[in-house]
């Protein structure tokens, strides 16, 4: 795939640039709580900027349903945006640009409010990509950086790179190239610890990730279908029935290692009663919410001997306090593994946000992907359309 260096190599003072990333940030309000994707899409958009393009940028927020929705509008991303680039970054609503000069960058208005951005059908899409390449004219220029959507057939993701001279921007470069070490180059041990809430989400990928590890660490919400096969009663746990069956094949694999104890609680709340119990000890009526210390002390010494690790998924529901230690502990065991020398990567998605959220220094691992969903479909060995119309 062409690179953003082969664009800015190639000239693009004075030429529009459509920008696809990804700005998908969490809001309270008109308030961003983490900014990581806003700041991780500085690089590419500051190199194209300073090169001389007029940059526009396409981005989606939150899924809005079938049109316009003023609580996900881009205006606050726009704003935190201005301030990091230090130089004004106007939304534009309409299907105009206003006029720009080299250098000028501009955000388009929530490119998901028009329902052609996700259809399935391919004439719809190819439509909306059509005005999209219109905006940037004969001379234009595509570049894809948005990588928590590669794994989306979408028109600002897919369909306008068929249209455009099309490039990975700097973003989607790195993200491929530490994919690519852990599929194809990982030095072993190679570690992976899955969390969140179900093992249908990951049931892929820990298929095609157990022959190419040499341990699989599992908690959050997923661990108690685990327990649940090897006959432990998990109380009012988040439970898939219909995923033990799978869940007992995978444990045959004897990669997998389950919490020894858990965090349980009488009820959804920061404020419920807990109590910590062994994993074969759940009561009923309570629900594991977070995995204990003695599961934090075992999965560290695994994650201490590992040479590569990957994570994905958080261990607990680690926003409200209680239940936050499992994860706060696991995570501080993988910053303690790459000060020593390992690989780490952090999937993304929850696992990201948690790093921020405990206060963690995102500088203790070796990468944390902006894409959580686009990182394990990779990780199954999955064709990501979004990367796969780059090589063309």
């Amino acid at each position: 795939m062409r690179s953003l260096e082969d664009l800015v190599d190639e000239g693009v003072e004075g030429r529009t640039v459509l920008l696809r990333s990804d700005l998908n940030v969490p809001l309270d309000g008109d308030t961003i709580t983490d900014d990581g994707r806003i700041r991780a899409s500085l690089p590419t958009i500051s190199e194209l900027s300073g090169a001389g393009a007029i940059v526009v940028v396409a981005a989606h927020l939150g899924r809005p349903k079938g049109g316009p929705d003023p609580a996900l509008s881009l205006e606050p991303v726009a704003s935190r945006l201005s301030e990091l680039l230090g130089a004004p970054v106007r939304l534009v609503r309409g299907a105009e640009l206003p006029n720009l000069a080299a250098g000028d960058v501009v955000l388009l208005e929530n490119i998901r409010f028009d329902p052609r951005e996700t259809s399935k059908n391919d004439d719809e899409r190819a439509a909306l990509a059509d005005e999209l390449v219109a905006l940037v004219g004969d001379d234009g220029a595509f570049v894809s950086d948005g990588f928590g959507v590669v794994h989306r057939k979408q028109a600002s993701v897919y369909d306008v790179a068929q249209d455009l001279p099309a490039y990975a921007g700097s973003l989607v470069e790195s993200e491929v190239e530490v994919l690519r070490r852990l599929t194809e180059k990982a030095d072993r041990p190679y570690t992976v610890v899955l969390g969140g809430s179900k093992v249908s989400d990951k049931l892929a990928v820990i298929e095609a990730l157990l022959p190419r590890v040499d341990s699989l660490l599992v908690g959050g919400g997923m661990c108690f279908t685990f327990l649940a096969a090897q006959g432990y009663s998990v109380g009012s746990s988040l439970l898939e029935s219909d995923q033990i069956a799978n869940a007992r094949k995978l444990l045959e694999s004897g990669k997998i290692l389950l919490p020894a104890d858990v965090v349980v609680a009488d009820a959804f709340s920061a404020d419920a009663q807990t109590r910590l119990v062994p994993a074969d000890g759940i009561p009923d009526g309570w629900m594991g919410l977070d995995v204990g210390p003695e599961t934090v002390r075992l999965f560290s010494e695994t994650l201490a001997a590992a040479r590569t690790i990957f994570w994905n998924g958080p261990m607990g529901v680690f926003e409200l306090a209680p239940f936050a230690d499992g994860t706060r502990g696991v995570a501080q065991a993988i910053v303690d593994a790459t000060a020593a020398g390992a690989f780490s990567v952090v999937g993304g998605g929850d696992s990201a946000a948690a790093v921020r959220a405990l206060g963690l220094g995102e500088d203790g691992f070796s990468h944390i992907s902006t894409g959580g969903g686009a990182s394990l479909e990779y990780l199954e060995g999955k064709a990501l359309p979004g990367l796969s119309v780059l090589d063309r």
